[in-house]
């Protein structure tokens, strides 16, 4: 099985296929994660740049923070205007109170947050915004959950849920930094072809690092899956949903 490292560095090897078919957050999602007047605004673990993208339709001043140089070229070559940094969240290569927000989307969970929550905070501006959010398929849908598993493979729901939860949490909500902590979800829909959902699922770290056998077994059952729900439609109406947390940095 791999480890957390080697499955948070395997994504530079689907670079292009991760930037095509991951989703992005609705726009609603967006607007409530972004401060008011926001004019400096950081990715932080950017990946291709499907969130530093839409930044850039909001803000001024997107610098994009990312560690793979697989992942962070594709960023650079599909990002113009912005400025791409090889960075990570435990070390930001910014001053001091530089940021009106800091975000970090589909990649908390990669983190330390122990190292990383002192480094945003050190970022951010006092009253800035640490935006963190998480927009992939739908796991309340217990069908959706299932899409990554193998067949006959054995993974409690409430295993599933706790997983995808702890995943979801800022700890102790950066309690020394941060205020005015609220949560919420914004589920919707992508319109996609039931093999472009496959091979969405063979974007994710379990399958990408998973071995060739098992690799297939998994896309196999996810295949299986689509068409029990969809038959043979063309094109399907897939549910996602966006998970956010955001804080204020307190004042120093």
């Amino acid at each position: 099985m791999a480890t957390k490292e080697e499955r948070a560095r395997s994504f530079g090897a689907v670079a292009e296929d991760y930037d095509r078919l991951r989703p992005s957050p609705p726009p609603e999602a967006l607007d409530w994660l972004m401060p008011a007047g926001c004019q400096v605004a950081v990715d932080v673990a950017a990946g291709t740049g499907l969130f530093t993208r839409e930044l850039a339709e909001w803000v001024d001043t997107v610098i994009a923070i990312e560690p793979d140089p697989q992942m962070r070229a594709v960023l650079a070559e599909r990002s113009p205007g912005v400025d791409v940094r090889d960075g990570t969240g435990e070390a930001i290569p910014m001053p001091d109170r530089s940021a009106d927000a800091v975000f970090v989307a589909s990649a908390w969970h990669w983190l330390d947050e122990a190292k990383a929550i002192p480094e945003i905070a050190r970022v951010l501006r006092d009253g800035g915004r640490l935006g963190v959010l998480w927009t992939s398929r739908d796991r309340e849908l217990e069908w959706v959950r299932e899409l990554d598993l193998a067949p006959g493979e054995e993974r409690p729901v409430d295993a599933i849920e706790d997983q995808h939860r702890a995943r979801r949490e800022v700890a102790d909500d950066g309690a020394s930094h941060f205020d005015n902590v609220v949560r919420r979800s914004f589920p919707f829909t992508r319109r996609m072809s039931p093999r472009d959902v496959v091979d969405m699922v063979a974007t994710y770290s379990r399958v990408i690092t998973a071995s060739e056998p098992d690799r297939k077994a998994i896309l196999a059952h996810a295949h299986e899956l689509l068409d029990e729900q969809y038959g043979d439609a063309e094109e399907v109406d897939f549910p996602m949903r966006t998970w956010c947390w955001r804080g204020d940095r307190l004042p120093r």
